[in-house]
C-alpha cells in the first residue's frame, strides 16, 4: 500500500508514531495526482511546492516533538470556490480568468492553523451550479460523470490524489459525488461551517462540506472546521471523532421514509440501502416508518430559492460579459432573471413549514436513513433518466431530488457507501439528523461501517455478501 492510499485516521497516526513523513505522504499524494490527472481531471491548480513546504514544516514540528493534531501534515483538496490568499479562484469558469484570492477563506485559514498541507484547488461544475462536473471524469469508471458539482473534490479523495477535500453542498453537491464515487460526504447543519471567503450559489443554501475515505476520518475536519461560536458552543461537536467507539446502537430510532425517499428508486441502490438498515437493526437500532413532510414541494422550494439567489449574485456579470458563461449555467442564470418575486417569497414560507414539519418528525425518531442518489453515476453525455412508470426525468433532477431536503432544511447528512451494482458503480445511503446532531451521524455512520468493514479498510464479509445487485437500464 503507498502512502496516497491511507486514510486520513492510518495517516495521522503513522505520522504521529514517526513511521511516516509527511514528506513522504505528500510526495506520494503528488504522484497519484500526476498519474490520474489525464484520465480523471480532479484538479484545476496544483500546489505541489506549496505542498512540500508545508509537509517539510510539519516534519520539523514532528522531529522537535512539538505537540500536532490529526490533520497535521495530511494532503488536503480544496474545492476551487474556496479563497486561498495568492491562489486564483476560477470557479472552474471563463468569468474568474485572472482572479487571484487576497486573503484566505475561514476554512482555509482553520486548516492551514492546523497543519493541513494543500496539495491543489479541485473542480467544480461552473460556480457549483450543476450535478455533474462536467470536465471530470468518475474515480470508478470515467466513462462515466464524476457528479457534482463537488466533483473534483469527491474524484482526489477515491483516487487517492487527496487525503481529504471540502466541497460546497447546495442541493447534494457534497453528498451526490460522494455517493457516485465510494467515499464519505457530509453535509453539516447550515452555518455551522463558516462560508466567508466562498464563492456562492446560494446564500440560504449553500454549506461547506467535507469528503473523507471513511467516516471515522470525517470526525477530526468536522472539529477542525467547525465554528465555536457561543450560540452554537453546547451543540457543536468538540471532537466528534470516535475512532473505536461501541457500536452497540440499542434504542437508536432510525426512521425509513414511506414516502419521496424509495420513489423512483434504481432496485439495487433500494436493496443496498434497505441492507444497511438491516445492519443497523441488527446492531440495536429500532426501525420507525416515516412520513416525509410536504414532499411534493421538495424541488420546487429548492429550485425556487436557488435560482433567484444564483442569479442576484451573478446580475452584473449576467449583463457585462453572459458569453463567458458555460450554456447550462448561463441558461439557468437567465431563467433567473425571470421568475416573480412573489414565487420566492413563497419558497421561503414554504421552507419554514419544511422546517418545522422535519422538527416534528425528529421527536420520533433520531436519525433518518436513506438513498443518497436514486441512480448511480450515469455515462458522460446522458441527459434523462427513464422510470419504469414512463417517467422521464433529467439526470440533474434525479440527483438533486434526495439530496434537497436538507439543504432547504439545514439539518445534517451524512452519505456513507453502501456497497456496489452489479456494474460496479457505488451505492450510498444517507442518514440525515436535526440539528448539530453531527456526532450522532457519525457515531451511527461509524458503527456501520466497522459492521461492514474489515481491518486495514477491506470491505467485510457481510458487504461482499452484498455487493452486487440487478440495477435498472
Amino acid at each position: 500500500m503507498r502512502p496516497a492510499d491511507l486514510t486520513l485516521t492510518a495517516a495521522a497516526a503513522h505520522i504521529r508514531d514517526r513511521r511516516l513523513s509527511p514528506v513522504e505522504l505528500v510526495d506520494s499524494v503528488l504522484e497519484r495526482i500526476e498519474e490520474t490527472g489525464p484520465r480523471l481531471n480532479a484538479y484545476v491548480t496544483v500546489t505541489a511546492e506549496r505542498a512540500r513546504r508545508a509537509a517539510r514544516e510539519a516534519e520539523r514540528a514532528v522531529a522537535a516533538g512539538t505537540p500536532h493534531g490529526p490533520l497535521h501534515g495530511i494532503p488536503v483538496g480544496l474545492k476551487d470556490l474556496i479563497d486561498v490568499a495568492g491562489l486564483p479562484t476560477t470557479a472552474s469558469s471563463r468569468v474568474r480568468d485572472g482572479h487571484v484570492a487576497e486573503e484566505d477563506s475561514a476554512v482555509a485559514a482553520r486548516l492551514a492553523a492546523a497543519g493541513s498541507a494543500l496539495v491543489g484547488k479541485t473542480h467544480t461544475h461552473e460556480f457549483a451550479y450543476g450535478l455533474i462536473t462536467p470536465q471530470t471524469r468518475n474515480a470508478v469508471d470515467p466513462e462515466r460523470v464524476a457528479g457534482g458539482s463537488s466533483g473534483g473534490s469527491a474524484v482526489a479523495v477515491a483516487a487517492g490524489a487527496a487525503t481529504f477535500a471540502l466541497g460546497t453542498d447546495t442541493g447534494g453537491s457534497v453528498r451526490v459525488p460522494a455517493a457516485l464515487n465510494g467515499v464519505v460526504g457530509l453535509k453539516p447543519t447550515y452555518g455551522l461551517i463558516p462560508r466567508d471567503g466562498v464563492t456562492s450559489l446560494s446564500w440560504s443554501l449553500d454549506h461547506i462540506g467535507t469528503l473523507t475515505r471513511t467516516v471515522e476520518d470525517a470526525g477530526p475536519v468536522l472539529a477542525a472546521l467547525a465554528d465555536p461560536a457561543p450560540a452554537r458552543a453546547a451543540a457543536a461537536p468538540a471532537d466528534p471523532a470516535v475512532p473505536g467507539a461501541d457500536p452497540d446502537l440499542t434504542g437508536l430510532r432510525v426512521g425509513i421514509p414511506r414516502n419521496h425517499f424509495f420513489d423512483r428508486v434504481e432496485p439495487g441502490i433500494e436493496a443496498a440501502v434497505r441492507a444497511a438498515v438491516d445492519e443497523l437493526v441488527a446492531l440495536g437500532a429500532r426501525p420507525v416508518e416515516v412520513e416525509i413532510p410536504m414532499a411534493r414541494w421538495i424541488q420546487a422550494v429548492q429550485w425556487g430559492l436557488m435560482v433567484p439567489e444564483a442569479t442576484a449574485y451573478h446580475e452584473h456579470t449576467l449583463r457585462t460579459a453572459p458569453e463567458r458563461y458555460a450554456p447550462d449555467v448561463r441558461v439557468l442564470l437567465e431563467a433567473g432573471t425571470l421568475l416573480p418575486a412573489g414565487d420566492h417569497l413563497r419558497a421561503q414560507r414554504a421552507r419554514t413549514l419544511m422546517r418545522r414539519g422535519w422538527e416534528r418528525l425528529f421527536a420520533d425518531v433520531d436519525v433518518i436513513a436513506a438513498p443518497t442518489v436514486p441512480l448511480t453515476a450515469v455515462p458522460v453525455g446522458q441527459e434523462t433518466v427513464t422510470w419504469p412508470d414512463g417517467t422521464v426525468e433529467a439526470v440533474s433532477d434525479a440527483y438533486v431530488r434526495l439530496a434537497a431536503p436538507a439543504n432547504i432544511t439545514g439539518v445534517p447528512a451524512l452519505s456513507v457507501p453502501v456497497g456496489r451494482s452489479d456494474a460496479g458503480l457505488p451505492v450510498g445511503m444517507q442518514l440525515l439528523g436535526r440539528p448539530f446532531a453531527e456526532p450522532l451521524l457519525l457515531r451511527v455512520g461509524r458503527a456501520y461501517e466497522q459492521a461492514v468493514t474489515a481491518p486495514g479498510g477491506r470491505p467485510g464479509r457481510r458487504q461482499k455478501q452484498r455487493l452486487c445487485f440487478k440495477v435498472a437500464a
